[in-house]
């Protein structure tokens, strides 16, 4: 039973990799990179399972499962990138070094006749390098982490991103501690694949289920300099008329004052200032709410949350002392002049 729930997930990510290499629809340069990533990552929970149930495994096939590792980290970097960027990416500085310095090491020193420098040196430095894209991978789902933060509505897409995320996060911690543990937990961590399925089928009917083919929305349509310059200009107009005042401003209204498309505007704000509408908006109230805190005594705080925009004592309350750190009364008390 342990040896079926083990391969499982290796069988799992050997047919989703095949499933985005070929078979998605609409597809995505991006989809190669995830199936890449699923295949070394099968090709490593493979090697684990069956090493662990046949210790005198063919020591070439453990050195293939091995080096598999030292690409983990830089595809699933690629892939995330591949979703922030409209542009091209130089993946090549990422995954042929690693190649080539693999495949000398596996000529000049294999792993049959060297197993104690691949168990002492060049494994931890697989899993170094593994790590190290963990935490360059971080910044692309940075803006889902400041949703979450601000508890914003998760599209579909964050929730499969972050998965993608967590989920070669968690299996590298399995291997990490497979050493205090079991060297099967690493193995067991196969459901991730499993859920990555259990994903696939939730939503590859869903309207916008675009993790499957292509960029989110924005594909293809990079702003150009002169269009980000009009718009950081013409986002001025908020401010200086104060628009964001009314509680019930939206992106269309936003759009339609400045005479620029909503999806423009929404491409603007998500790729160049990396946050949501919604989180500007709400930037742009924190701020004249601090104003009004350094200047007004006559009035209670939460009139003065009320006439920086906000449509409610909570929300004005929650959002102050996440952007400042501290509550309205304490700023006040710190600013006032």
């Amino acid at each position: 039973m342990l040896f079926f729930f083990s391969a499982l997930g290796a069988f799992n990510g050997f047919l989703l990799s095949l499933y985005f290499a070929f078979s998605a629809k609409k597809k995505h340069f991006a989809n190669y990179f995830l199936s890449l990533l699923l295949l070394v990552l099968s090709i490593r929970i493979l090697k684990s399972v069956f090493f662990y149930f046949n210790p005198n495994l063919s020591n070439v096939f453990i050195q293939i499962g091995l080096s598999a590792c030292a690409l983990i980290g830089p595809f699933l970097y690629l892939y995330l990138k591949s979703y922030r960027t409209d542009q091209k990416l130089n993946w090549g500085i990422h995954i042929i070094p690693y190649s080539v310095i693999l495949i000398v090491l596996g000529i000049c020193f294999p792993y049959l006749a060297h197993s104690q420098l691949w168990v002492y040196w060049i494994i931890n430095v697989i899993y170094a390098v593994w790590v190290i894209y963990i935490i360059l991978s971080f910044r692309c789902i940075q803006p889902i982490v400041q949703k979450i933060k601000a508890k914003e509505n998760l599209k579909k897409i964050d929730v499969w991103l972050l998965s993608i995320y967590l989920g070669i996060a968690f299996i590298w911690l399995a291997y990490t501690i497979a050493t205090y543990t079991s060297y099967i937990v690493g193995a067991l961590s196969f459901t991730f694949i499993l859920y990555l399925v259990i994903m696939l089928l939730v939503f590859r009917n869903s309207e916008d289920a675009t993790f499957l083919t292509d960029k989110e929305r924005y594909k293809n349509k990079e702003i150009d300099k002169d269009t980000m310059q009009l718009i950081d200009q013409k986002l001025a107009i908020i401010v200086e008329r104060e628009l964001f005042l009314n509680t019930n401003f939206s992106l269309e209204e936003a759009a339609k004052e400045l005479k620029v498309t909503k999806h423009l505007l929404s491409q603007y704000v998500n790729e160049v200032l990396g946050k949501s509408f919604s989180s500007l908006i709400k930037d742009y109230r924190i701020e004249k709410a601090k104003s009004l805190l350094e200047t007004e005594k006559n009035y209670t705080i939460e009139s003065l949350g009320y006439d920086s925009g906000f449509n409610s004592k909570s929300t004005f309350f929650t959002a102050f002392k996440k952007n400042t750190g501290l509550t309205p009364s304490e700023y006040q008390k710190i600013h006032a002049k």
